[in-house]
């Protein structure tokens, strides 16, 4: 494989295949030491091309590709980009699929070239003893920060990859992140069981997006300030929020005061409406997103000009994957982060709800055990995740923690021990919780930050700034008129309602 890196023209690949003419920083020589066979670990700032990396190499070695991406948005989207350049050997393996259309795919798997799957569906045994049959050439984890307990978005179900990787032959791995701490990054390598990996770590750095922090004294300066910022502020834009609610009724705050191109989106929605808000955001139909983290990931959308912070995020690595959502295509961009000391009992509260309690967790094994004792196995299946939800209140966040450490995949043919799992897993609720809780005191720290707002998030990553650009942070200095537009959006288009546009589509792409 030395001899094809040596011999291959990269750049002749990058334009017939995807139209570029020329890499950027970091891409080539990741994609070299791929060639080469190396593990490789990639850290590059949000927007900064990850997906070539394993794209571009894919279509010259032989053998299959699985990619690991823990959003349903992000794996659809990535689809949608290969299939543009024309390659059809692409499938993403998650709920989008019906029954039927998953069971061929599956009996026919050997014949995809991209294979997309979220971490928990790797937990089946069915769906691994498959890929245990297909000649893999690479094995590519997207989001590696999800691996590691230490990174911001841990997924349990990431930390068994290793394991997952090591059962389909040991492939050359890629991991991916945006936003990764030297300990996060030692995690991912030690969980992924890397072999001397090639390291290509970039500045997180956004020169691009100005930083801004505006403290506001109530909820109506806040809302106020709000709507001065996106009368004047050149579009489009993201505004995050804590909640769906919150979301939701800002949106139509939005609209009242006469923003009609504005929508929110959140995990709660259907999917297809979900991906419908998506695409009409892709194609300038709407202008400015009201919407919880679940939107970001998996929008290839490089000309958005502002985000902004409507509730602060519990730490500092989710702010800088959020605020990385601006600026894509390098061009002037802000972020602003509006803060009141009313927001503060906000995240706390939140992130005790991302862990079950003692009861729920007691509950829920005794139900497990009463089906293994009356049917003999218990089976994780959409109906019971949903019994769990509604008899027991828990979470789908707070179900996926349980099931991790019990261990369940796709069936349980022995009763547990109660106490024992029980203690576990509060033991390990309690230490998740605060590990999290002191991230969330570093955010804060943050906003309180008497210097450079931008050399504080570099210094929280172990880097220092090397330029300082003109317009830096509120508190180094910017010039407000780089981000105003320059004249009206032009509005006055009217939304049609989410099964009328996705018929469009849907014909469209037939």
């Amino acid at each position: 494989m030395q001899d094809l890196v040596v011999n291959m023209d990269l750049n002749l690949v990058l334009k017939e295949k995807f139209n570029h003419s020329t890499f950027r920083e970091g891409q080539k020589e990741i994609i070299e030491d791929i060639l080469a066979e190396h593990d490789v670990m990639a850290l590059l700032p949000t927007g900064g091309g990850k997906s070539l990396c394993y794209q571009l190499p894919a279509q010259i070695l032989d053998g299959s590709v699985l990619i690991i991406s823990p959003l349903v948005a992000l794996m659809e989207d990535q689809v949608l980009q290969i299939r543009k350049m024309g390659e059809k050997r692409v499938i993403a393996l998650n709920s989008f699929l019906s029954i039927e259309r998953k069971r061929k795919v599956i009996s026919s798997l050997h014949n995809y070239k991209y294979i997309f799957a979220s971490p928990e569906i790797l937990q089946s045994k069915f769906i691994l003893n498959r890929l245990k049959e297909i000649r893999f050439s690479m094995f590519v984890v997207d989001e590696a920060h999800c691996i590691s307990q230490w990174g911001h978005d841990f997924r349990p179900d990431y930390s068994r990859l290793g394991e997952i990787r090591r059962e389909i032959g040991s492939p050359p791995c890629l991991a991916l992140t945006a936003t990764a701490t030297k300990e996060v990054l030692g995690d991912i390598s030690r969980t992924l069981k890397l072999n001397d990996p090639k390291m290509h770590i970039h500045s997180i750095d956004r020169p691009n997006i100005a930083i801004m922090v505006k403290k506001v004294n109530s909820m109506e300066e806040k809302k106020d300030l709000l709507l001065n910022y996106l009368k004047d502020l050149q579009g489009p834009g993201i505004i995050y929020f804590s909640s769906r609610l919150w979301a939701e009724n800002i949106a139509q705050f939005l609209k009242d005061e006469g923003f009609d191109r504005v929508a929110y989106y959140h995990g709660g929605m259907e999917q297809e409406k979900r991906m419908l808000i998506q695409e009409q955001f892709l194609n300038n139909q709407l202008s400015i997103i009201c919407c919880t983290n679940a939107f970001g990931m998996g929008v290839n959308k490089s000309d958005i000009r502002f985000v902004i912070h409507f509730h602060y995020p519990s730490q500092v690595e989710a702010y800088l994957q959020e605020m990385g959502r601006a600026g894509r295509d390098g061009k002037s961009s802000i972020a602003i982060l509006l803060h009141s000391e009313l927001d503060r009992e906000i995240p706390e509260v939140l992130l005790k709800y991302e862990f079950p309690t003692k009861e729920q967790t007691h509950q829920i094994i005794e139900y497990i055990n009463n089906e293994i004792q009356s049917k003999g196995k218990f089976t994780n299946t959409k109906s019971v995740e949903e019994y769990f939800y509604s008899t027991f209140g828990v979470s789908e966040v707070q179900w996926r923690f349980i099931q991790f450490y019990l261990e369940i995949d796709d069936g349980m043919e022995y009763e547990l021990n109660t106490q024992q799992k029980v203690e576990i897993i509060e033991e390990a609720a309690n230490k998740r919780y605060s590990y999290k809780y002191s991230k969330l005191k570093l955010m804060e720290r943050w906003l309180e930050t008497q210097g450079c707002r931008r050399e504080a998030i570099l210094s929280y990553f172990d880097e220092s700034l090397k330029m300082r650009p003109s317009s830096c942070c509120d508190l180094c200095g910017i010039d407000l008129e780089l981000y105003k537009r320059s004249g009206k959006e032009v509005s006055g288009w009217e939304l049609p309602s989410w099964r009328q546009e996705l018929h469009r589509i849907f014909h469209r792409n037939g």
